[in-house]
Formats: structure tokens, sequence, C-alpha cells
């Protein structure tokens, strides 16, 4: 569609009845939502009838409110360069003698801390760690550049409670795990475009089993998005070839620290005897 979704609702707006022009008000105030949230819980949370927004969709000319969807996915996605034009991009940059590669990625780095703080929803994040910490099992997932990510996250997550798991873990089948999971359980998906796909078919098997389903990433193109309960768009601008982590460690230790909160003293003692066993058999050296 070469018009915004904006522009067909202004053209269309006078001609909307009533209910159309309420779902058509959510829509501007609440693309982020529109985009990565299930036409349910977008219905629930306008308290508008789900058929209304189909409705939305077809009188501004979309075929079907996924449709439309796509479309105010496609405004709100950041632009998403190759590896090898980035790496193009930095070679340029040495050979005209403009700018420094570390002055620029700490320049990134806060602007992407600063967007997080604003952007974050603390209501959201607490009803994540809310669906985490009641879970049965939870499994951590993140695979190509995301794999390092998520093992960090199980590192931290195991000090926790024996229900987390790192998915994959030493070659271990995802569709193994994905088989044993249902609705008392959730999946933590860490992708970052160029999104791997076993990580978006997961996230897509494992709601279709009733699985709460957080996503991170940082591109409202991320295609795991659409089958997420929770997700988090995390900015992640940077001057290197590679897609930088630097804001979603920080989201991640986040979340333990709050999760860590909530499971109260069983998690400070598993820790203690971690801890203990840990100093035993003479894995870590104080200083």
């Amino acid at each position: 569609m070469t018009v915004s979704y904006q522009q067909r609702l202004a053209e269309h707006y006078a001609d909307l009845s009533p209910r159309l022009r309420e779902a058509g008000d959510y829509l501007i105030s609440h693309p982020l939502d529109v985009a990565t949230r299930s036409l349910r819980t977008v219905a629930q949370e306008a308290r508008i009838a789900p058929a209304t927004f189909s409705r939305l969709a077809r009188a501004l000319g979309f075929e079907t409110f996924e449709t439309l969807r796509e479309a105010v996915r496609a405004q709100l996605a950041l632009k998403v360069s190759t590896f090898a034009r980035r790496a193009r991009d930095l070679r340029e940059t040495e050979a005209t003698g403009a700018g420094d590669i570390l002055s620029q990625a700490l320049l990134m780095a806060q602007q992407n801390l600063e967007t997080f703080a604003r952007s974050i929803d603390p209501v959201r994040m607490a009803a994540t760690v809310e669906a985490l910490h009641n879970a049965r099992q939870v499994m951590i997932m993140g695979a190509l550049g995301s794999t390092g990510v998520a093992e960090y996250a199980s590192y931290m997550a195991k000090f926790l409670g024996e229900k987390w798991r790192l998915g994959g873990r030493m070659g271990a089948s995802y569709g193994a795990s994905l088989s044993e999971m249902d609705k008392r359980d959730a999946l933590l998906v860490i992708t970052k475009p160029p999104c791997a796909r076993v990580s978006v078919r997961a996230a897509e098997i494992a709601r279709g089993h009733g699985v709460h389903v957080t996503v991170i990433t940082d591109s409202y193109a991320c295609p795991a998005l659409r089958h997420a309960d929770e997700t988090f768009v995390i900015a992640g601008d940077t001057p290197n070839f590679f897609t930088t982590y630097t804001t979603t460690v920080l989201f991640l230790e986040t979340l333990m620290a709050m999760l860590a909160q909530r499971a109260g003293p069983e998690a400070v003692a598993r820790i203690s005897e971690i801890e203990r066993h840990t100093r035993a058999l003479g894995e870590v050296v104080d200083v």
C-alpha cells in the first residue's frame, strides 16, 4: 500500500460510523499495541469488538485487519540493513576520516538507554514478571546472534529455580522441548533482524499450545511479534556492522532482578546454596 494507514483514515474519517471512528482513534493513539498485540487483546484494551476493527480495516481499503496491521508495522519498523552494508558504511567512514567509532558507539548506547527509559511500560513489564513467575516451566530461546544473550539470561535464571531452561542447549531438540509445553508454561524469545527462523516458528508453535510467549527484539517488523502475548521492542542503534545487545542485556538483568524480588526468601536460599557449592568445588576465586 503506497498510501499510509493514517492518510486513509483521514480520507475516510468523515464517512465512518461513530463506532468505527472510535476504533480509528484507538489505532492512531496506540499504533504499537496494534502492531504487536493480538486482535483480541487490542479489542479488550480498547473495549471495542474485534469485528469492529475488522470492519475498520475494510473501510480503509485493507483486505483484512491483519493487512492493516502489516501496514502499521511497516511504518513503525526500524530500518534494517544487512551486516555487509553496515560493514561497507564503516569502511567509507574510515576512508573519509569522519567520526570516531568509540564516540559514536557511546553516544548511540546512551541514546538507546534513554529511549528505553522513556518507552518501557512498567505495567506490562510487571505483568511479564508475574506470568514468568507463575509458569510451571520457562524456556529461554535465542538463536544465531541472540544465542549468547539467551545463555546469559538462562545462567541468571537458573539461580532462581529449576523450572528455567535454555532451549536448544547442547544440540537439544527445540521440537522435543516445545512438545512438553502447554498453557501452564512460558517461552521467552530473544531475536533481532535478521530474525532466526527457528525462533519465529517456536513462538508460533508455543502460542498454538497456549504457552505464554514473550518476545524481545529491536524492530517492529520482527515476525515473531504476531505470536507474542507480551512484546518488548528495545532500541538497538549502533555504528557497528553487528546488532547491539547492550540495552537488551540491561532489560534482561532488570527482569531477573524483578523475578528474584518476586520469588521471595526461597530464591535467596537457593542462591545461597548454589554459591556454597560453587565455592566448595573451587569453581570461583573470591577477591
